[in-house]
């Protein structure tokens, strides 16, 4: 693979210039511009958070506020596997956490908990002084210490399995852990220099969890007895679907607002209800409610109109929400019924308002490297310099209103410190440029046509000359070596064990996949598409029993169109799998892929998209290897190279042939990448370690294995008097000051 990288050096302000890509593959250096003193220049500004923030004077004492979750939390330990979004809410609100993230999405540390926190020594060792709160006490009354911090470093170190933790990066390069000059002072010493040393101990959990592995392993699934911060454990009723925190009197800061704070299991699909039913307060939404919320306000408020139950518009109604009388009409009954119940619905949810901002997290086109034409680089490139980013990015966010500036790093988001848009390493959309690509790969119009029998004698070994094929391409294609054969010679056949393409997924060996990244529990990777009742892409058809979707194959043995224009090699067009999801809140993404299907059109790669139910689009496809295109999406973390390693290191060969992918999933990386994520870990030094970040990033553009393609959108319906919560961006929530407003 040819060689790219960022520009180097300290952390001036840097402009990539984009770098045409010829046919002959050789990736330059992107140009350095001057340098500027304003680092927002090269950070960007972070989408700022809408959660009607409030002064606390401005803020009433008292009332309980019920918040949506996803579902039940099945532990309250962050540290293990089935940790989820619940957890991670419900922990930062009743333990400590050292260091927080702002709305830049930038670590602070947090005074509640710790006066000061510093590396003190670097040589022969790092060690980092802990100075802490010293009115912080568990609800126990015992001071926060030492021993809390040495039993949960014990307990994620990795050096004893009978923990069951998913993640311990970061723990396992501490050496010891003393008391400083006295209790409220905690020293940790550790082997090797760790640069992310301020992701580690938030939260902190007592060491009544994490002292012996029966309490960690499940003495933290159904409750915490012991808990810090300005809430505290309440009941957890998981029949009603509720986990009730309680103002903690023992809180040293700022006393919580709230009195009771309350999250309320309510799924996705069913969140429109449940405000409408005013069970809620406050919840995350889909685009499809967003939308209902919006048009219930009336004009003037972005996302579109109201949505209406199906096959129901109000002229269609009878006048008056009147029934035939004695007509006998069930169905009309049933329609005239429903459409009272919504137009009742959207009365109700004219009592909520939109909040928006972009999430910490971007969706990205993965493409498959493992094998099949996707393992040849110049491929990945060709189809990365077919899309057009910023209309995906308009397609999903310009309609809400949001800023639609396409992510340039793999990394970080805009307004974090490590951000650059290194996207120049890659180059911007350029057809020709991808034509070349694929011409020097051996991908061209002329290659649709199969080659003739060898002849015998001199005539044997001539081959028609690439410039005769008819593509315009600036150097002579050739063959990558690479296996590119589609099942059944391109036929698209509904059933098929090995789909078209031939699943470009595992190798004969299988692939495992390894525990999730660090930054992973507690912030699923989740799909772009969250489930709502928005048409933007109709035709999702509806699942059989297999769990594919009815409309989403030809009849079997029907052979895929060729697409005028389609590039081929050997006789067999270039034809990639592109999965996605089926399911009612997905429409968003589908009309993302449908859109990307076009552009990659564009320069003749065909796509047969497959849509696949919403339970098994991960697990069964993308971790599983089953695709050649797909859309997904990462959280974005303040310690990327800690957190990101895993999604971006090159997979290895195990002893008996799997591949260990860890959690890249797309199964490109190189040796270098990960050589550059391991010095940053390293680095002590804050710009040094940020530029080695850039660096990585530029080298993750240039293999092209994901595609950063839109910032996800945040959308968050709340009672109007709700205060201090709502689409906090980056920002973690400050528990103590979320209320309603006075008066």
């Amino acid at each position: 693979m040819s060689q790219v990288d960022a520009p180097r050096g300290r952390t001036c302000s840097r402009t990539l210039r984009s770098v045409a890509l010829l046919a002959s593959g050789v990736l330059a250096l992107p140009a350095l511009a001057a340098c500027s003193a304003d680092e927002s220049e090269r950070t960007g500004k972070a989408a700022a958070p809408d959660i009607a923030a409030a002064a606390r004077d401005e803020v009433a004492d008292g009332g309980t506020l019920r918040w949506a979750i996803d579902a039940m939390p099945t532990t309250l330990n962050a540290f293990q596997a089935d940790a989820d979004a619940a957890t991670t809410r419900i922990a930062g609100a009743v333990l400590p956490s050292l260091f927080t993230l702002d709305k830049s999405g930038r670590p602070q540390r947090n005074p509640d908990f710790v006066e000061s926190a510093e590396i003190v020594d670097r040589e022969p060792k790092q060690v980092v002084l802990y100075k802490l709160n010293q009115k912080a006490v568990w609800s126990d009354g015992r001071e926060i210490g030492a021993p809390d911090f040495v039993a949960q470093w014990r307990a994620l170190s990795g050096k004893d399995s009978a923990y069951w933790t998913a993640r311990n990066a970061g723990y396992e390069r501490i050496e010891e852990i003393q008391k400083g000059a006295n209790d409220l002072e905690v020293k940790v010493t550790f082997t090797k220099p760790y640069a992310d040393w301020q992701s580690l101990f938030t939260p902190l959990y007592p060491k009544e969890v994490t002292a012996a592995p029966n309490a960690f392993n499940d003495g933290a699934r159904d409750g915490l007895k012991v808990t810090a911060g300005p809430f505290r454990l309440g009941p957890l009723d998981r029949k009603a679907g509720t986990a009730t925190l309680v103002r903690n009197p023992r809180w040293w800061g700022e006393q919580a607002k709230l009195e009771n704070l309350v999250f309320t299991a309510v799924p996705r699909d069913k969140r429109a209800d449940a405000l409408a039913a005013g069970r809620v307060d406050i919840a995350e939404i889909d685009r499809g409610t967003a939308t209902r919320i919006a048009g219930a306000a009336g004009p003037g408020h972005a996302s579109g109109r109201p949505s209406s139950p199906a096959g129901q518009t109000p002229s269609s109604a009878p006048k008056g929400g009147a029934v035939p009388h004695g007509s006998g009409d069930d169905k009309a009954l049933a329609r005239s019924r429903s459409l009272a119940a919504y137009v009742a619905a959207q009365t109700a949810l004219k009592g909520y308002e939109l909040r928006k901002s972009l999430e910490p997290a971007y969706t990205q086109l993965a493409l498959n490297g493992e094998s099949g034409p996707l393992a040849d680089a110049r491929v990945r490139r060709a189809v990365a310099r077919a899309l057009d980013r910023k209309e995906l990015a308009e397609t999903v966010l310009s309609p809400l209103g949001l800023p639609a500036d396409p992510p340039g790093s793999h990394l970080a988001l805009a307004g974090q410190s490590a951000y650059t848009d290194n996207s120049g390493a890659l180059g911007e959309q350029n057809t020709e440029e991808a034509q070349a690509l694929l011409a020097e790969a051996g991908w061209t119009p002329g290659g649709l046509k199969k080659p003739a029998p060898a002849k015998a004698g001199s005539e044997a070994g001539t081959s028609a000359s690439p410039k005769s094929s008819g593509f315009p391409s600036s150097a002579p294609g050739r063959d990558a070596g690479q296996g590119d054969a589609a099942s059944d010679d391109g036929l698209y056949i509904v059933g098929d064990d090995k789909p078209a393409s031939a699943v470009h997924g595992p190798a004969s060996g299988g692939t495992r996949i390894l525990a999730p990244a660090p930054a992973a529990a507690g912030r699923e990777l989740a799909l772009p598409g969250r489930p709502g009742s928005d048409d933007e892409a109709r035709g999702a058809g509806t699942q059989d029993k297999k769990g594919e979707v009815a409309g989403a194959y030809a009849p079997r043995g029907t052979a895929a169109p060729v697409v005028a224009g389609a590039v081929g090699k050997n006789g067999k067009p270039l034809s990639l799998r592109f999965v996605l999801p089926s399911g009612p809140g997905s429409e968003p993404l589908r009309a993302v892929g449908a859109k990307v299907a076009r552009m990659l059109d564009r320069i003749g790669i065909r796509t047969e998209i497959t849509k696949v139910a919403d339970s098994g689009y991960f697990k069964d496809h993308i971790a599983s290897g089953n695709y050649d295109l797909a859309l997904y999406s990462w959280p974005a973390t303040a310690y990327p190279a800690t957190d990101a390693r895993p999604i971006f290191a090159k997979p290895e060969p195990a002893s008996d042939g799997s591949l260990l992918v860890e959690q890249n999933y797309t199964r490109v990386g190189t040796d270098y990448i990960n050589q550059l994520f391991d010095q940053a870990a390293a680095e002590l030094d804050q710009d040094a370690a940020r530029d080695l970040v850039r660096r990585a990033d530029a080298r993750i553009w240039a293999a092209a294995g994901s595609i950063p393609l839109y910032q996800r959108p945040e959308l968050v319906a709340a009672k109007p008097a709700v205060r201090n919560a709502g689409a906090f961006g980056f920002a973690a929530p400050r528990y103590q000051d979320i209320g309603f407003k006075k008066g």
